[in-house]
């Protein structure tokens, strides 16, 4: 047995960190994301059985991730939750194909600001969104009112006993994640999620706190496969703009994670087309079930990593040990409080949001910085989707000015031709400098003009260019002389004797 699993001992051992980690986080996912707390859990299961079997990064695991609560909550909250079904199972589709047409590298093209511009968006309105819930107070609609109501909600909860008794759980909960690095390494043993909901459960049991607990409907009653008529809201162009967020999101988070989690190991590298067809699997299998959709989630694919893990034999049996918790314990969900789910989740919040990141960013990358403050805010004020696409299109235009670099040099010895040399790429967004500059040149003076040392000149450029030239030469000067980079020569063929 162990010759033909020669890893089973340690994929074991990790399987049972990775299933105490999840446990906590699929639950809390789906309870902020507005659905009953089993079906974090089926998107759990999924994740570990189904996308855990399959090719692609070995080591990686998926399930129900923070990064898409905020944009779940507000389609149930839009559509109905018998329509996420619909969504789940379209953006499953989709991944498929995108992995099917060897998409999956073109993620790996978008820029890492964008990326975590949007991970630090989500971060923020789910803090907000979770703070209330700490607070046992009903979250405003947009990502705005709901960071500036929180001062009202907090002074209205001071004078209500319930409110404070929901504050000092949710606050010890974090308090209990932030300072669990510093434990005893047998205590670190169990982890922190794991710890944190277990005292919080355990204190409110003890002092009887009037605190909110998670609703339990049971595993099948949960799920609610997608009905025909959910199917027709496909013809609804705001699902159809929810599956295109879902899936990008999904994806790009899952395939970033895929490049972090490659950073931790030695073992098999991610193959990236793979990778997106297991997470499109995934999807649709949760979709058919009406679940949560999921992606690959970084904090427990690191756990993976660092309890041991060799194969995917370990996050195969998390999903496993997830199946049995919620067909055979499922009433202990009704013992976890809200307030301490809430917590967790205002971790994971803050854990999206790379504070030394952006610092590091801005002393060396300021543009990238930028990328990324603007595409979190635009997510907080405007919603996830445009955000992503304002940040996107932020990116597309840095590149492009940053690739048009040019340089105009003019030698001017007193007597004789002007001396002009452009270098670099001339493209239409640095054409008016160019014109500015050469406009200026004295009109009575013929001009020599070099552009042997331009690697791109468009075709913008060179029509305004050769219009330059024909008004100088028209004030009666001799005519510009152009000079042009000449064509490298074919490669002499030689033939065989």
């Amino acid at each position: 047995m162990m010759t033909k699993f020669p890893h089973l001992r340690q994929d074991f051992a990790a399987s049972l960190v990775v299933f105490l980690v999840a446990l906590p986080l699929c639950v809390g996912v789906a309870v902020a994301s507005g659905v009953p707390a089993e079906l974090g859990l089926v998107t759990g299961i999924v994740g570990g059985i189904v996308t855990g079997m399959m090719r692609g990064s070995s080591l990686q695991v998926s399930g129900p991730a923070a990064g898409l609560t905020v944009l779940v909550f507000e389609a149930v909250q839009e559509f109905g939750l018998p329509v996420l079904g619909v969504l789940v199972l379209a953006t499953g589709l989709l991944q498929l194909l995108m992995g099917a047409l060897k998409l999956g590298r073109w993620f790996r093209a978008i820029s890492v600001s964008v990326v975590e511009g949007m991970l630090a968006g989500i971060g923020l309105v789910l803090i907000a969104g979770q703070l209330y819930s700490v607070a046992d107070a009903k979250a405003p609609a947009s990502g705005l009112e709901k960071i500036a109501g929180l001062p009202g909600a907090l002074a209205q909860a001071v004078g209500d006993t319930e409110a404070l008794a929901s504050i000092g759980l949710g606050a010890g909960t974090i308090a209990v994640l932030v300072l669990w690095k510093r434990m005893p390494r047998q205590l670190r043993t169990v982890p922190g999620p794991l710890a944190a909901v277990g005292l919080a459960t355990a204190v409110a049991a003890v002092f009887s706190l009037p605190v909110a607990t998670v609703e339990v409907k049971g595993l099948l009653g949960s799920i609610q496969p997608p009905s025909l008529d959910a199917f027709g809201e496909l013809a609804n162009v705001g699902v159809l703009t929810t599956i295109v967020a879902f899936t990008l999101i999904a994806s790009a988070e899952s395939l970033f994670s895929a490049a972090a989690v490659d950073r931790l190991h030695d073992g098999p590298r991610t193959e990236y087309n793979k990778e997106l067809m297991a997470q499109g699997a995934g999807n649709t299998v949760c979709g058919v079930l009406g679940a949560l959709p999921m992606t690959a989630v970084i904090v427990r694919s690191s756990a993976n990593v660092q309890a041991g893990a060799k194969t995917k034999a370990s996050r195969v049996m998390h999903g496993v040990w997830l199946l049995l918790f919620a067909a055979l314990l499922p009433a202990t969900l009704a013992l976890i409080p809200l307030p301490a789910l809430a917590g967790i989740l205002v971790h994971a919040g803050f854990k999206l949001i790379p504070f030394r990141g952006i610092v590091s960013l801005w002393r060396s990358h300021r543009g990238e910085a930028l990328i990324l403050v603007v595409t979190a805010v635009s997510i907080v004020a405007v919603n996830m989707f445009e955000g992503v696409l304002i940040g996107l299109a932020l990116s597309v235009v840095k590149t492009a000015w940053e690739a048009s670099h040019v340089k105009l040099e003019v030698i001017d010895k007193g007597a004789g031709p002007i001396q002009a040399y452009l270098s670099g790429n001339a493209t239409f967004l640095r054409l008016p400098k160019i014109l500015d500059s050469l406009e200026n040149l004295p009109q009575d003076r013929p001009v020599e003009l070099d552009l042997s040392g331009l690697h791109h000149l468009d075709h913008a450029c060179r029509t305004a260019l050769e219009n330059w030239a024909e008004r100088h030469s028209a004030v009666g000067t001799e005519p510009v002389r152009v000079t042009e980079q000449e064509p490298e020569p074919e490669p002499e063929r030689v033939t065989a004797p």
